[in-house]
């Protein structure tokens, strides 16, 4: 493969059509097709690695498949990967993933992604053609557009994917899917999800004074995909997350791991009537400082319409009037389940889980056990997978992708100000014409 193809134009050549006809009514760019052919790892050894994304949440997605032969390390910024460099010796250092993915070509049976938002869909679309298995970090993408071509991409080449929103591992998680689904609550008809973030800056200026670049940084991979804009302290490090050209502010941030027991115990990915979102208004550049976000689902199969509400920036739900005076629902981040029966509330990852008010607990117990427990966490689930296992349970196809859109459907809610009655099929707001560039965006060459 010509190198100019790889790294400048592999985002201008069209491979939509390859994805099918779901994909070819969307006219944005995609990729390059590489035609590479996912492989099945052979058990008895180990994988290949490489790594997108070092720094940071990078560096311990790094050591959590460092079971395996780490072969590859790509930051856009040496500074901040130092440390993760100097654990890995052995491992081939890059600043560009194309040059990295090219370079490495056969000997790469995985890549994880570590990255901003904006950054993870044309690393793991890469990757993904190149028949490469992808780990990537929550949300899998930067608008619901790529979160559904990532489904659809994952699905075509036949790679063994997961998500980074760990608690879908957890015990808790499938407790809530149990409790929920054996009808130990009876009809479940609100819940209410919340966060503490941001704990970073948001809802600022764009800075108009000039900074200089650092000096292990490469500023014009850091943007990658994203407007051209100078360097500023207030977008990296780590302040990425509150401009909504490189994150997706409180919700991206926590929205898959706090919502994903919702979603996948109340089969919130069909049946969504509207959503809508309060939030301190923000402007084009930045994510709001708190927001209150409402989906509202009609019945799936026997389940009936039910009413989510996320709560970021310090907003909190009520509280509930079945928890006893001397109780408390989790600090900073939680789920609360209302069912007719019973309650549950939970924190962020369900590590802590539990029915109220207590003496239903008592009547009600565990639930019967209708999912398999995962014995050794996240990593090591898509690690199997990749050698020949059962998929992971945050997969693209069957999870993290249409739990991404999701989660990203709130951020529409937000951006627009207004309802959003969301067309699945045509990926489209009906009669909001104006969401149209929130839903799918331009990308820089690069």
């Amino acid at each position: 493969m010509p190198r100019d193809m790889s790294r400048r134009a592999f985002l201008a050549s069209g491979a939509v059509a390859s994805l099918g006809a779901s994909a070819a009514a969307f006219d944005l760019p995609v990729l390059r097709w590489f035609g590479g052919k996912s492989k099945t790892v052979d058990p008895d050894r180990k994988m290949n690695i490489a790594c997108v994304g070092c720094g940071g949440k990078g560096s311990s997605d790094v050591d959590g498949v460092a079971g395996e032969n780490i072969v590859g390390l790509c930051d856009v910024d040496f500074g901040r990967a130092a440390e993760t460099f100097s654990r890995y010796p052995k491992a081939k250092r890059y600043k560009d993933f194309r040059i990295m993915l090219e370079d490495l070509g056969d000997e790469i049976d995985g890549v994880t992604i570590s990255t901003p938002d904006h950054m993870h869909y044309p690393i793991a679309m890469m990757a993904m053609q190149m028949g490469k298995h992808v780990f990537v970090q929550k949300p899998c993408a930067h608008t619901v557009w790529e979160a559904r071509m990532m489904t659809l991409a994952a699905k075509k080449y036949g790679v063994a994917t997961q998500m980074g929103n760990q608690g879908h591992a957890n015990t808790g998680t499938r407790m809530i899917y149990e409790w929920i689904r054996s009808g130990a609550l009876g009809s479940v008809r609100e819940v209410h999800l919340y966060t503490d973030r941001p704990i970073w800056p948001q809802k600022l200026a764009v800075p108009t004074e000039k900074q200089a670049v650092p000096g292990n940084l490469d500023w014009n991979l850091f943007l990658g995909t994203a407007p051209l804009r100078p360097y500023h302290s207030a977008y990296h490090p780590f302040k990425w997350r509150g401009w909504w050209d490189f994150g997706c502010g409180a919700l991206g941030d926590m929205g898959c791991h706090i919502m994903d027991a919702a979603f996948w115990a109340l089969d919130l990915g069909r049946s969504l009537e509207w959503v809508e979102a309060q939030s301190d208004a923000p402007d084009a550049d930045t994510t709001p400082t708190w927001s209150i976000v409402t989906y509202q689902f009609g019945w799936r199969g026997k389940m009936p319409p039910v009413k989510v509400v996320w709560y970021d920036g310090k907003k909190l739900p009520p509280r509930p009037r079945e928890l006893e005076f001397n109780r408390d629902l989790p600090r900073d981040n939680g789920q609360v389940y209302y069912g007719d029966k019973a309650c549950i509330m939970a924190d962020c990852y369900a590590g802590s889980v539990r029915i109220f008010p207590e003496k239903k607990m008592r009547e009600i117990g565990r639930p019967p056990q209708m999912l398999e427990r995962v014995k050794h966490g996240h990593y090591r689930e898509w690690i199997d997978a990749c050698k020949g296992g059962t998929p992971a349970g945050s997969n693209l196809v069957d999870h993290a992708g249409p739990l991404s859109e999701f989660v990203l459907l709130g951020n529409l809610a937000i951006r627009t100000g207004k309802r959003v009655h969301w067309d699945a099929a045509s990926m489209t707001c009906r009669d909001l014409p104006e969401a149209d560039r929130f839903i799918r965006h331009p990308y820089r060459l690069f």
